[in-house]
């Protein structure tokens, strides 16, 4: 190995590093993640940097991101923002196996996923939005009258909802609500308490 090939190698190690440990865990702290987003990385790394020392064509390469991603996906339910993650640690990976030929252009591209995924996924970044299941305990066919409900449960302003299950037999309604909060609501509970 040249100093070519190791450059995206350490630069992805890093990158993986901090993405796992740095951004993903303090935010979420799903343990079983990370392992998996650095399994993932380190195992695509490996096997990209093996097809890039055999001469054999990045469409190849390419194919293993799909059928790792697939494969992975299908295993568990995963929320949209791991989906996110797990692509960043495949892409990390494959960039970092398959980057010898350029390692500045290589190295780049890792940062630049890096940076993307702390930016996209900090709390500061579109605070106030939420989304959650709501069930009410009364079934309710009118989207205005289910909307004013929904905002008054919530103490909060309704920005989109999709009814998913309207039971008129057992008398309750079960809505995909995506919500804005107030500002003062959208701070973290200890932030709160410490302003009063």
């Amino acid at each position: 190995m040249d100093v070519n090939t190791l450059i995206p190698v350490g630069v992805d190690l890093v990158a993986a590093l901090i993405l796992t440990l740095g951004v993903y865990y303090p935010r979420h702290r799903r343990r079983d993640l990370v392992v998996a987003f650095l399994g993932v990385n380190v195992g695509v790394l490996a096997v990209a940097s093996m097809l890039s020392e055999a001469g054999i064509a990045a469409g190849l390469g390419l194919g293993l991101f799909g059928v790792l991603s697939i494969i992975r996906l299908r295993s568990s339910e995963i929320s949209q923002r791991e989906v996110a993650y797990y692509f960043a640690a495949l892409a990390t990976g494959l960039l970092g196996g398959l980057g010898s030929g350029n390692p500045v252009l290589a190295s780049a591209l890792i940062t630049l996923i890096l940076a993307v995924m702390w930016v996209v996924d900090h709390p500061a970044l579109l605070a106030g939005s939420r989304h959650q299941l709501v069930r009410i305990d009364r079934a309710i066919p009118d989207e205005g009258d289910l909307r004013t409900e929904i905002e008054a449960r919530l103490g909060a302003t309704v920005t989109s909802l999709t009814v998913q299950q309207l039971d008129l037999v057992n008398d309750s309604t079960l809505v995909d609500v995506r919500f804005r909060l107030e500002p003062a609501r959208a701070r973290p509970a200890r932030e709160r308490t410490e302003a009063v």
